[in-house]
């Protein structure tokens, strides 16, 4: 949990994302440039902009740089395109600390009590942030927490799982299952319902969210629900969509490849399921499935081939393509418009997941 500190030209960057965003949609198509389309689908005019900034300001992919260096601008970007913050009723910094685990860094969110809220205590959602087991913290996803936590009315746990190569395969798996474990055991002392618990995550995090609930299936504490979010759930082999989109819509190919190459290192089996939850030989008994993909990410085909996977299993899915969208559209939720409306679609997958 680093401290952030913009300089001149970062803020006049952010001033520029936001007037940008909230200019008439007839606008911002235009100062997108050609409209981009792709298998039947147009890309956002809105996402269109933000790439098009994106490659003004010179910006250099995540796999050229150090990994220091690529963890300051991940958190730079996160904080350049970012909007407005969403005010919740409380938020603690924790130690998730417990005989036998190794203490784990994360973020709980608490809402504002406020009139059709759940009754009694909110139901937790344990959350894992995207950035390729590499990049990211709860700085970086701050304003999606935010957002599920208010609009959602549930407590939010936000994990800062250890990041590899300084922490290679399994250490984040192994810090998401003490998560969950432990926001399971913890609700009565911090004022939430451990008893309903969802786990959510986007890109990597949709991957821990997919492994965590594998790995605890069968136990008192597997998730009630799992949100996955333009989730990455197989790194044994490259659907279609890897190609197609690979380059050129924020995410790429090189920057897949080095993420998994320090997750993994050279050693690792990439069909081990706690990599490539796809490749589990039993997908059963898991709990039911709230599947984001985004049209223009490479990441789409082996997202959506999960939620087949998990269907053909006998688990309640709902696969939600969102067409327009590049990965990982849900940060945007606080800049946004067509992010915000995407991410109020996850917050009705959250409220009718975990009411009572």
């Amino acid at each position: 949990m680093g401290v952030l500190r913009p300089s001149r030209r970062d803020r006049l960057e952010r001033a520029v994302n936001r007037a940008a965003s909230a200019s008439p949609r007839r606008l911002q198509a235009l100062l997108a440039g050609r409209g981009v389309t792709s298998e039947g689908q147009r890309l956002s005019p809105q996402f269109a902009l933000a790439l098009r900034a994106l490659a003004l300001s010179g910006k250099t992919s995540y796999d050229q740089l150090p990994v220091a260096a690529a963890r300051e601008l991940l958190e730079k970007e996160s904080w350049t395109f970012s909007g407005p913050r969403v005010e919740v009723g409380a938020v603690h910094d924790l130690t998730l600390d417990e005989d036998g685990e190794v203490p784990v860094a994360a973020r709980l969110y608490l809402p504002a009590p406020e009139p059709g809220g759940f009754a009694g205590p909110p139901p937790v959602v344990v959350f894992f942030h995207g950035g390729g087991w590499v990049l990211g913290s709860v700085d970086s996803h701050d304003a999606v927490t935010r957002f599920l936590c208010r609009h959602a009315r549930v407590a939010v746990l936000s994990v800062d799982y250890r990041l590899a190569p300084e922490n290679r395969f399994p250490a984040a798996v192994e810090d998401a299952v003490h998560a969950v474990r432990w926001a399971r055991r913890h609700g009565e002392e911090w004022g939430y319902d451990g008893s309903r618990l969802a786990v959510a995550g986007d890109s990597a995090g949709g991957n821990l969210s997919a492994v965590v609930c594998q790995q605890l299936r069968g136990t008192d504490a597997m998730p009630d629900l799992q949100v996955l979010v333009v989730p990455g759930v197989d790194l044994a082999e490259h659907a279609p969509s890897r190609a197609t989109y690979g380059d050129g819509f924020f995410l790429t190919g090189g920057e897949l490849d080095w993420y998994e190459d320090h997750y993994l290192g050279p050693d690792t089996d990439r069909s081990d399921p706690r990599a490539s939850p796809l490749r589990a030989d039993d997908l059963s008994g898991l709990p039911p499935a709230y599947v984001v993909v985004a049209g223009f990410d490479p990441l789409r085909d082996e997202g959506e081939a999960y939620a087949r996977a998990l269907r053909d299993a006998g688990v309640p899915v709902t696969l939600r393509r969102h067409t327009a969208m590049v990965h990982p559209f849900i940060n945007g939720v606080s800049l946004s418009s067509e992010a915000r409306d995407a991410g109020f679609e996850i917050v009705g997958a959250l409220r009718l997941g975990l009411r009572a």
